[in-house]
């Protein structure tokens, strides 16, 4: 095992990972399109992609909790992912068998990045709040490595060759898992867990959560469908690449400067600010829908509307989640952002090409205002837990 500082091994992990989702989500949609899929089978095989985040999320948080073998779970995961990216060269190309390796494939997925969040978590300890983000943002840096590596090689090989690329990278992921120990801070395994519900009924917690479903709902026409969107504008495989690279630049940025918003702000104010920038985001997505800088100016909200909501959720989940409820606080956060995404995928599937991909963006872009009528629940101060 190479010795590295813990956030280096952290840090490299969530490069692995995140280069895994940068190749994956931004070219598995034109990887359908090109294997004869039309629009409602790609939103409902994306939405399925995403759906095992319903039940997934628990039943691998209720594991960790129980057994405290977090890291163990992570590589048995990463492993499983890079067998079924081989597989779906065995099996045949029909709805219902990719539908089935995406069941399988989001089952493993979704087991990786809420285990890995606690266990970064518990190694940062009292650090986190300093490094957390130092930390994260090496997943912001795989992810546009992959986007534009894939990007460009893409204009080079076919799209068909791409569970070929998730396959490797997959396989890196594993490998590396084995830097990271188990962290020393983190609960061994639990006889009996902690009730969720005293927890669930904090307002904190319950308006927090119903505003990350508001949120993740408007973000489905997105992550569904805007590789394909912007290849009907008539942008290159490159551009589109570059667009998804813009959006994860502003989320290192947004990662490396939070620290300095949260100290100034509140967090009532913070998620507000998410969610006015996030309709002007899709609005400016929708209305410029052929203009690349207007596509350019939308995507750096990306920094708003996912990085820094994501690191006011990670507060959310550690301050009020006990150590022994982490599994299942990160489980829970990640559940709802897999409503959000496959509900909205869904709906955006069945009235793309009615409506347009421009309409379907500004609908979703009114949508997230209605999170604002739950910001009251949130406290207008530090991020603390509450009763």
């Amino acid at each position: 095992m190479l010795q590295l500082p813990i956030t280096t091994k952290l840090g490299g992990f969530y490069f692995f990972y995140y280069a895994i989702v940068g190749t994956f989500m931004p070219y598995w949609s034109l990887y359908l399109e090109n294997q004869g899929f039309n629009y409602k089978e790609i939103g409902l095989l994306s939405s399925i992609a995403i759906i095992t985040r319903f039940f997934a999320p628990f039943i691998w948080g209720w594991v960790a909790d129980k057994t405290g073998k977090r890291m163990l779970l992570v590589r048995i995961a990463t492993w499983m992912e890079a067998c079924i990216w081989l597989a779906i060269f065995v099996i045949s190309k029909s709805l219902q068998s990719i539908a089935l390796l995406m069941l399988i494939f989001s089952f493993f997925q979704n087991a990786i990045l809420a285990q890995f969040e606690g266990v970064t978590l518990f190694w940062l300890a009292d650090k986190r709040n300093e490094l957390y983000g130092k930390v994260r943002k090496w997943g912001s840096v795989g992810f546009i490595t992959s986007v534009f590596g894939i990007g460009a090689l893409l204009e080079i090989i076919p799209v068909s060759m791409l569970p070929i690329l998730l396959l490797c990278i997959s396989f890196l992921a594993f490998i590396w898992s084995f830097q990271i120990k188990e962290p020393q801070r983190a609960p061994a395994a639990q006889r009996a867990l902690e009730p969720l519900l005293p927890i669930l009924k904090r307002p904190i917690v319950f308006g927090f959560f119903i505003i990350e479903f508001i949120l993740l709902f408007s973000h489905a026409p997105f992550y569904s469908f805007y590789s394909n969107f912007l290849k009907e504008s008539g942008f290159s495989t490159i551009q589109i690449g570059g667009l998804w690279a813009v959006g994860v630049i502003g989320e290192i940025i947004m990662f490396a400067y939070a620290h300095i918003l949260f100290k100034r702000y509140s967090l009532r104010t913070l998620v507000s600010i998410c969610l006015v920038i996030t309709s002007l985001r899709w609005w400016i997505s929708g209305y410029f829908a052929t203009d690349f800088w207007g596509q350019f100016s939308a995507q750096t909200m990306h920094s708003f509307s996912f990085g820094l909501f994501h690191l006011i959720a990670m507060r959310v989940i550690f301050k009020n989640f006990s150590a022994q409820q982490q599994g299942r606080g990160q489980a829970l956060y990640s559940t709802m952002w897999g409503l959000g995404v496959a509900s909205g995928s869904i709906l955006a599937g069945q009235f793309w090409q009615m409506y347009t991909g421009p309409v379907i963006f500004m609908i979703v872009a009114v949508i997230v205002l209605s999170g604002l009528i739950f910001v009251r629940w949130l406290p207008n101060n530090d991020v603390q837990p509450s009763s």
